[in-house]
């Protein structure tokens, strides 16, 4: 090399990693966060009751009242996410309060999932699958509905 080619290389500026610095390296998002943030935004919504069915609202009670159970599958109960690198895919299982008016509900469930989702995750929502599990009646304690809550209360047999 010769001096003038070694005075020309000093006087460029050196690049270091190129570009935005918030671009460098990668960032995954687990199925759970996006589960959690969904279901966090979902029971936001006025109408909806609960979320999952019957039987996993039960199991989820039994596993908050043993010690080291935890509540943290309490936010993320009767939500499926589906996450890949750039969208994501949501299922919930909700309850609605008895009156209110189902699909409405349900939109504005979507709505605020969606908003939710893609404000804090930058991933694209691209379906919200929204399943009606029961509805919650207004003389009914809770966790007293669902499809054999009836026959829980009153044995058939005498």
């Amino acid at each position: 090399m010769t001096e003038s080619q070694l005075g020309a290389d000093a006087a460029r500026p050196v690049k270091r990693g190129g570009g935005d610095p918030g671009t460098r390296g990668r960032t995954t998002i687990a199925d759970g966060v996006v589960e959690k943030i969904a279901g966090l935004a979902a029971r936001d919504v006025v109408g909806v009751h609960a979320m999952g069915s019957g039987f996993a609202r039960t199991l989820g009670a039994v596993r908050d009242r043993v010690p080291g159970g935890g509540r943290s599958a309490a936010p993320t109960r009767g939500v499926k996410a589906e996450v890949g690198e750039v969208q994501t895919a949501l299922d919930l299982e909700i309850v609605v309060d008895y009156g209110v008016a189902i699909a409405e509900v349900a939109r504005a469930v979507r709505e605020d999932v969606i908003a939710a989702v893609e404000r804090m995750t930058g991933l694209e929502v691209v379906e919200v699958n929204i399943a009606v599990s029961d509805v919650k009646l207004p003389d009914e304690a809770d966790g007293d509905y669902g499809p054999h809550a009836a026959e829980a209360a009153e044995p058939r047999l005498q």
